[in-house]
């Protein structure tokens, strides 16, 4: 299982559901995928729950979407994350800067 991205907007929210694992491989196809959303000025809600992997090139897609977001007036959610996703934004600082959460606020 590579990567699967679903992908819901209402009023104002676009809902990203992300499965699989983030890598080297599939960042790519990920970041193609949410920086148009990102550039869209609407707040974007990041489904984590079924992401069984992701490395630093992962990290690096959400930074670059966190700063466009920001850039054109939305806000960025990355929800359901498990513990060790958690631990990753933590050690690596990004916890403080990007909003997560590991309980489910609702969604896809």
């Amino acid at each position: 299982m590579n990567l699967a991205v679903d992908t819901k907007k209402n009023d104002r929210m676009t809902e990203v559901k992300v499965a699989g694992e983030i890598d080297v491989h599939s960042a790519p196809e990920l970041r193609e995928q949410l920086m148009p959303l990102a550039e869209e000025g609407r707040d974007l809600k990041v489904c984590l729950q079924d992401v069984s992997y992701m490395d630093s090139t992962g990290l690096g897609v959400f930074v670059a979407v966190y700063k466009t977001v920001n850039k054109t007036g939305g806000s960025l959610l990355l929800e359901n994350l498990s513990d060790r996703l958690i631990r990753l934004f933590d050690i690596t600082g990004l916890k403080d800067i990007i909003d997560i959460s590991g309980k489910s606020e609702g969604g896809l």
